[in-house]
């Protein structure tokens, strides 16, 4: 009893269609002690039935006696708050996790600022006004970071947030670190992958690849040579990392924090949008909050993630000649051009296989974001050297895409063509 009494209180916010399940998982295992003596899920979707892809092992984590599951309506500053109030019998909240915000690049500008930005910061004031011990913001990697190989790629780096969804997913950090009594911290990550895990340009890659193997063709890309950094991380490591600063930003508080760990957030957006959302900081102020980068040991280019994948389902990675690659580039079709081919080959896979697919949370369309040039470059160094966290899973490989690839199968979502 005395173990289980000392063990924090968490919540978590959002990002059941992306990586909050596997924070779940490590917080509330299947098998293990839990971290938690208790675990309230808060997201807008359904999960009996299920309204997103939730995969086979996580209802079984809501089944856990620690863990409650609450359907709420985040744009709603009063189902905020009571999201705070901890069941009878159970001590106020200590750690926060935040996976809130809209991750879809065809939605509006108003969309972002009132799914991510206002979301965020209604979550953030009422933690703050709850003294809650720890804060912590996933960042996705919505950026475009220098491509040259003598940057440092650390958290100082000006890096440039991509499009409309960036812009407002960083505005929502500098938001996020105006909140004084804050005890937030910043987990920036590269492009996440791993069991369950549909949610990404690494899934959709992999679907493709599959498709590639099974046609007998080899994959192909319109930016050669590749070499443009697209780091990678497994989300068992962004699951392990999200409790590693909440557990190192507890005894310290914000003010320690932000000496030991604190980062400029700069300001990328327009300035008259000052005036016209609540809650946004003016251009000229100076934020810090404790930022951390976290990507694997991997590497990661779109040359080697592409020769990862395409190796394991026994073909190759290749790029379009110079003409087949400024057609593709410059006509407004290509997109559906580009996924014609892939997207008729993944049909027949689930046709075709024994036994029969008849749902499937995995597509092999590829949108214009999957198929644009990303340059996304992160060093790690210092949550390893402040944090003291170390990967779990520091490479992408054939191993770590046969954990995705053998979870679907299990479940019935990947099909079986043996």
């Amino acid at each position: 009893m005395a173990e289980s009494f000392h063990k924090p209180n968490a919540i978590i916010f959002g990002g059941l269609n992306t990586y909050s399940r596997a924070l779940a998982a490590l917080l509330v295992p299947l098998d293990g002690k839990p971290l938690v003596s208790n675990l309230r899920i808060v997201d807008k979707f359904s999960v009996a039935p299920p309204t997103t892809y939730i995969g086979a092992e996580f209802p079984k984590i809501l089944a856990q006696p620690q863990v409650e599951y609450r359907q709420v309506n985040l744009t709603v500053a009063s189902a905020v708050a009571s999201s705070f109030d901890p069941p009878d019998g159970v001590t106020p909240y200590d750690y926060v996790f935040d996976f809130t915000g809209e991750v879809r690049h065809d939605r509006t500008e108003m969309i972002q600022i009132n799914s991510t930005c206002n979301v965020a910061r209604m979550i953030g004031l009422e933690a703050a006004k709850r003294k809650v011990k720890a804060y912590a913001r996933v960042q996705h990697p919505f950026y475009e970071t220098s491509s040259s190989n003598k940057a440092s790629h650390d958290e100082k780096e000006d890096a440039k947030p991509v499009g409309t969804l960036g812009i407002w997913w960083h505005e929502t950090l500098r938001i996020l670190a105006t909140i004084e009594d804050l005890n937030l911290i910043v987990l920036r990550i590269g492009f996440a992958y791993g069991p369950y895990t549909n949610y990404g340009i690494i899934a959709s890659g992999i679907t493709v690849g599959s498709v590639y193997g099974y046609l007998k063709k080899p994959m192909k890309s319109v930016w050669s040579p590749g070499k443009n950094p697209n780091n990678t991380i497994h989300i068992d490591d962004v699951a392990g990392a999200l409790w590693a600063c909440a557990e190192w930003m507890a005894p310290l508080g914000r003010k320690a924090a932000n000496s030991l760990a604190g980062e400029e957030i700069i300001f990328h957006n327009e300035k008259k949008k000052v005036k016209e959302v609540e809650g946004m900081p003016a251009y000229n102020t100076k934020l810090i909050a404790p930022l951390f980068n976290l990507v694997d040991e991997s590497n990661s280019t779109l040359l080697s993630i592409g020769q990862v994948v395409t190796s394991f389902f026994g073909t190759t990675f290749e790029f379009f000649n110079l003409v087949e690659s400024t057609v593709l580039k410059l006509a407004d079709d290509s997109v559906e051009d580009i996924n014609e081919a892939h997207v008729s080959g993944w049909v027949d896979m689930i046709q075709t296989s024994h036994p029969p697919i008849p749902n499937t949370p995995l597509s092999a369309y590829m949108d214009k974001y999957a198929l644009d040039k990303h340059t996304v470059a992160f060093n790690s160094n210092k949550i390893k050297e402040v944090v003291g966290y170390h990967l779990k899973k520091p490479h992408f490989n054939h191993e770590t895409v046969k954990e995705m690839v053998d979870k679907w199968k299990d479940e019935g979502s990947w099909p079986n063509l043996d």
